[in-house]
């Protein structure tokens, strides 16, 4: 696979951490070829970066498992080869099994997957296919998710990760060094569009 090179060059490490600071932007992030290309507008990578840490935070309303399987989600039915490589690496630190995140890309005949596993990830393909979720589909994510929060930060999980996979894939941003593109073993997602549920 030739390398990707981003369309909207990235900072140089020591830039992008200099740019970071600017703005008070976690560091940590400050290294991810995401945000070495997003520093170029240090306030909106501020304000993006902000949503993004309030939606991993430990104390995140939303289930870490639930949100990572709807990222991955996304990633596989957006065939956002970085997000579901970073992402992989998110769930697989959780603990998810390998077996349940691969699961998502054809969950309706997952056997491993539990019933809010399930309805979070329809809420998915819904979004994508329809742009909002059912009635009938969120009665059932309601009947998962008790508090008004919880439901809140599924929508915006699912907006939020719909969008990086856009600009991840349209500012062509590449994988961070090192990392192996679609693991565990190479298998990319679908072209998106209407209907599209592998």
């Amino acid at each position: 696979m030739a390398e990707m090179v981003s369309r909207v060059p990235m900072l140089m490490p020591e830039a992008a951490r200099s740019a970071a600071s600017d703005v008070e932007l976690n560091p940590r992030l400050a290294g991810l070829n995401v945000f070495r290309v997003l520093l170029r507008d240090p306030e909106l990578a501020r304000d993006l970066a902000a949503t993004l840490q309030r939606l991993l935070a430990v104390d995140a309303a939303l289930d870490a498992r639930l949100r990572e399987l709807v990222i991955m989600r996304i990633g596989w039915r957006t065939t956002s080869m970085y997000e579901w490589t970073q992402h992989w690496r998110v769930a697989r630190r959780l603990q998810i099994p390998e077996a349940d995140i691969l699961a998502v890309r054809d969950w309706r005949n997952a056997t491993n997957l539990s019933a809010a596993d399930k309805a979070v990830l329809a809420a998915v393909d819904e979004t994508l296919d329809e742009g909002m979720i059912s009635d009938s589909t969120w009665a059932t994510c309601a009947e998962h998710l008790a508090s008004p929060r919880e439901r809140i930060q599924l929508v915006i999980v699912i907006g939020n990760w719909t969008m990086f996979s856009q600009l991840l894939k349209s500012l062509c941003i590449p994988l961070e060094e090192g990392a192996t593109a679609w693991p565990p073993d190479g298998l990319a997602g679908p072209a998106n569009g209407p209907g599209t549920h592998a």
